[in-house]
């Protein structure tokens, strides 16, 4: 059974520049597909993830809350547990997202 067989949303190519982001971490990342439910994510390097990150959607503005599901080289599973626009006023705990977006050239 492949990791398609198992998802229960549809997912949709994303190709899309984003920052993965954790205490002590900050990292680019390609965003490689995306579902209501997750988002895998590609690193610039072969990295051992905490189990839960804040993705940056550089292009989208928003910063996702998500635990790993699953890690295998550069490449990372995440399982979505909300999210929040980082443009505006944003919650205290997408301080470092709103951070690294601004540096990353968002508006």
């Amino acid at each position: 059974m492949s990791s398609q067989d198992r998802r229960f949303e549809p997912r949709s190519p994303a190709n899309a520049r984003g920052i993965v982001g954790a205490a002590g971490l900050e990292m680019p990342c390609l965003i490689g597909d995306v579902s209501g439910a997750g988002l895998k994510v590609r690193l610039d390097r072969k990295l051992a993830l905490p189990p839960q990150v804040q993705v940056v959607d550089i292009a989208q503005g928003v910063a996702i809350e998500a635990d790993v599901a699953w890690s295998k080289g550069q490449e990372a599973g995440l399982k979505r547990k909300g999210q929040s626009s980082l443009r505006g006023l944003t919650p205290s705990r997408f301080a470092a997202a709103r951070a690294a977006f601004l540096r990353a050239g968002g508006r």
